[in-house]
């Protein structure tokens, strides 16, 4: 059995994920969209703004972010004069590292999924009148089910393996930001190897049931995309 300490760590680690998971799919879905269709001459450069993250070290987004959300910085002042306390070391600055670190985990899939629809079939539902959140609701979201099931599975499952970001800016506070990666991490420094061994292995578990998840998925893609409905 886990000490209480570890359970805390799992149950926040979970919070932390389904928040920045749903904001990620509120924040996500218009940009992807956006970057699907715009024929912007700088899409090349938001695209690659999305994906930094994939390629640079955690620690250096995390180090930004913590001196972004310093007291003595303008977004720091301004947060704890609204709010009253400080935004480094605090679940919230978890929240704004996760969902900015795990965004092309999510904007990517939907992306691609948006670039593939047909647009025969929305300059039809246009001719029969359906309005953009209609043809949205009646035409992206269905034919895109599957591509918003990934995308979030992706974000959820990135967000729950984070450790540069979250020890950047979330410090190892116990019930505050202390998250699965760094609890682990600290059973490591302190050679408690076999309660490491157990949070170590629920994430390979985890890690490995998501995947085939994810595979089976895009096995029903293919399918699909060969009956012609995507």
């Amino acid at each position: 059995m886990l000490p209480e300490q570890d359970l805390t760590a799992i149950v926040l680690t979970l919070k932390l994920a389904a928040v920045t998971t749903v904001i990620l799919l509120v924040l996500g879905t218009p940009l992807a969209w956006w970057l699907a269709h715009t024929r912007n001459r700088g899409k090349a450069l938001f695209e690659a703004i999305v994906a930094l993250p994939l390629v640079l070290p955690p620690t250096v987004l995390g180090f930004y972010l913590l001196l972004a959300f310093s007291p003595t910085s303008p977004f720091g002042q301004f947060w704890l004069g609204a709010t009253g306390k400080p935004l480094a070391f605090s679940f919230s600055a978890l929240v704004i590292g996760s969902v900015l670190y795990s965004l092309p985990f999510v904007v990517q899939p939907l992306q691609t999924s948006f670039e593939q629809l047909p647009k025969k079939l929305f300059e039809a539902a246009a001719t029969m009148g359906a309005s953009f959140n209609d043809q949205f609701i009646s035409l992206v979201l269905p034919l895109c089910k599957r591509s918003f099931i990934t995308a979030a599975s992706l974000g959820f499952a990135h967000t729950i393996g984070e450790f540069g970001v979250v020890l950047m800016i979330g410090g190892n506070i116990p019930g505050e930001t202390q998250v699965l990666s760094i609890s682990l991490y600290d059973k490591v420094e302190n050679l408690q190897y076999s309660e490491a061994h157990w949070l170590a292995g629920g994430l390979v578990i985890f890690s490995l049931l998501l995947l085939g998840f994810i595979y089976s998925l895009k096995r029903g893609d293919a399918k699909s995309s060969k009956a012609g409905l995507l």
